[in-house]
């Protein structure tokens, strides 16, 4: 016979209180027929646990209940391995023995006595789980610890614990708590959802996490959530990226806060030049204003966002111009909060691109030694390449190719530098164009066939038929 009695259970399980004893029984059952059992129950921590009765006796065939206490403590003993219960009998013929009796029975080694079972101890429950998040470990060293705690709470216990480790940025965590059945659409009391959480936390893991597992934006709380704009408020774009990808029917990149600002006025507001650019993409209104009348010129110029404002010039068609709710532009308000440098950086674009346009090489150098954009856009997406293909000033033209200037740079009608110089019947500016790489242009212009550089030399003779075009626009 290798063991004389039988726990009812293979492992132990505390439920964890905070400050509190914990206890938890359970039965070891005599399996001999005719013979009382002598029992011993210890552990590995002593100091920790204890029991109700360490040694006591079972008659022959029946069961006896035991109950381990474990010291109060402000967090759960989690250990790996962990803490165990040794349960050893002795054959007692006599049915009867004195506690010393069976101690000393237990203190001397040999045959006459068996070690029946090794069970583990495992603390489970909310605070257990709450103690794990606290303690922002690895998912490796945590994960066995999870598996044991999480199935003594209750799914609203288990939702409460996803809030929490989603704050604290724990992605192992938050994919056992979905696992063991934690709600990933139940909404905060602000109406916000699990999603706009994982924003909150700059968590891009969680963020997956939590879309793979069919949480969501409902169009009922999206108004609360506002998750463009807190990811725009952090110039998060891989965070933009997945959001839209993933509720593109729901999020509206135009959609107003309580201020009636866009992601876009966040963005340009903080500066943050990349979120920016996703708001373009993604479709958002440049010229919107909010609800004191500001677009995101406004705002980034008035906090003096330089490289924010030259992108946002030339992204927006009316910005520039307009005035705010106290009638002010968004020069107007740089030059207000003194935010020199900013209009210096302006003022060097536009004298750019009319030197450009009047030939004045001198000029387009000074512009660019001090740090103008070669590529820099008027308000129809002109560069300075362009005004000067469509003028024939060959000199600036050089100057500007000696710069980098962008060779395929399109307007906003499509149109190319070499476009502009053939359309204006300039063919040996279009000729060293071409010489420096200029190809048809991506799209053509508006409502036409891209231009190759064969057609190019063709049309050199004929008409400008985008004169009256420019002219209308100023260019001319």
């Amino acid at each position: 016979m290798d063991r004389l009695v039988k726990p009812d259970v293979t492992e132990v399980e505390l439920t964890f209180k905070k400050g509190q004893k914990c206890t938890k029984t359970f039965r070891v059952t005599n399996l001999m027929h005719t013979m009382s059992v002598a029992i011993s129950l210890s552990t590995t921590n002593t100091s920790l646990f204890s029991f109700n009765q360490p040694y006591s006796i079972i008659p022959p065939l029946s069961s006896a209940s035991y109950t381990i206490v474990s010291a109060p403590s402000d967090h759960p003993a989690l250990s790996l391995p962990p803490d165990f219960i040794t349960v050893r009998s002795s054959m007692l013929p006599t049915g009867k023995a004195h506690q010393d009796d069976l101690r000393r029975l237990f203190s001397r080694p040999g045959p006459h006595v068996f070690k029946d079972a090794t069970m583990p101890i495992a603390f489970v429950g909310l605070q257990v789980i709450e103690f794990l998040i606290k303690q922002n470990t690895q998912i490796r060293e945590t994960e066995s610890l999870l598996k044991k705690a999480i199935p003594g709470c209750d799914q609203s216990q288990l939702t409460k614990l996803l809030k929490y480790a989603i704050a604290c940025g724990d992605a192992g965590i938050v994919a056992s708590l979905i696992d063991g059945g934690a709600e990933v659409n139940d909404v905060n009391p602000d109406g916000t959802s699990l999603i706009s959480l994982a924003i909150e936390a700059g968590n891009l893991e969680i963020l997956k996490i939590l879309i793979a597992s069919g949480s969501s934006v409902s169009k009922k709380s999206k108004h609360a959530d506002h998750i463009l704009h807190k990811a725009a408020e952090m110039n998060r774009v891989d965070l933009m990226e997945v959001l839209f990808k993933a509720f593109k029917d729901i999020i509206d990149p135009n959609e107003p806060d309580p201020d009636g600002r866009s992601p876009f006025h966040v963005a340009a507001a903080n500066g943050f030049v990349d979120a920016i650019r996703f708001c373009v993409a993604a479709g958002a209104d440049a010229d919107a204003t909010d609800s004191a009348g500001s677009t995101p010129l406004h705002l980034a110029a008035a906090r003096g966002h330089t490289e924010a404002v030259e992108y946002l010039v030339n992204h927006s068609t009316y910005a520039r111009h307009a005035v705010d709710g106290d009638g002010k532009t968004a020069f107007a308000l740089a030059a207000e909060n003194g935010h020199s440098r900013l209009l210096d950086s302006l003022r060097l674009r536009d004298v750019l691109l009319r030197a450009a346009r009047v030939d004045d090489v001198h000029g387009m150098k000074s512009c660019l030694a001090e740090g103008a954009d070669v590529d820099a856009r008027d308000q129809n997406g002109w560069t300075p390449l362009h005004r000067a293909a469509f003028k024939g000033r060959v000199e600036s033209v050089k100057v500007l190719l000696s710069h980098g200037a962008s060779v395929n740079a399109v307007d906003d009608a499509g149109y190319t530098p070499l476009q502009c110089a053939v359309e204006a019947g300039h063919a040996h500016l279009a000729l060293l164009l071409i010489a420096h790489g200029a190809k048809a242009s991506p799209k053509g212009p508006k409502g036409t066939a891209p231009l190759s550089s064969d057609v190019a030399k063709h049309r050199l003779d004929r008409p400008c038929f985008l004169y009256p075009l420019c002219r209308e626009k100023g260019r001319a």
